[in-house]
């Protein structure tokens, strides 16, 4: 299990959506397939190789991505690859995802 504190580059995005935590479960139980991955409640956890994703429903209102990663390059493909599973589960929804680093 990757410790986000063990990675030094991180970024997040706010996701304003009536659907937060039924998208927080469908990403967590997609990725589970193949990855660990876990969630209770409105928080989730999805562990990549190199990185991590954490979720948060805050509300029903909006879902909150955290991601955290060893190298720029792999929080680029980590933001990238959550970015586009939300957008095709969410296909419905027209999604503004915009991910600010810090």
């Amino acid at each position: 299990m990757a410790d986000t504190a063990s990675l030094p580059i991180a970024s997040q995005a706010r996701v304003s959506t009536p659907k937060a935590r039924n998208y927080l479960i469908q990403l967590c139980k997609h990725f589970g397939h193949k990855i660990p991955t876990s969630f209770a409640d409105n928080k989730g956890r999805i562990e990549f190789d190199g990185g991590v994703c954490e979720l948060n429903a805050d509300d029903e209102s909006a879902l909150v991505l955290a991601v955290s990663a060893g190298s720029a390059d792999k929080l680029a493909t980590l933001e990238d690859v959550v970015d586009r599973h939300l957008k095709r589960f969410a296909f419905k929804e027209e999604l503004n995802i915009a991910w600010v680093r810090g």
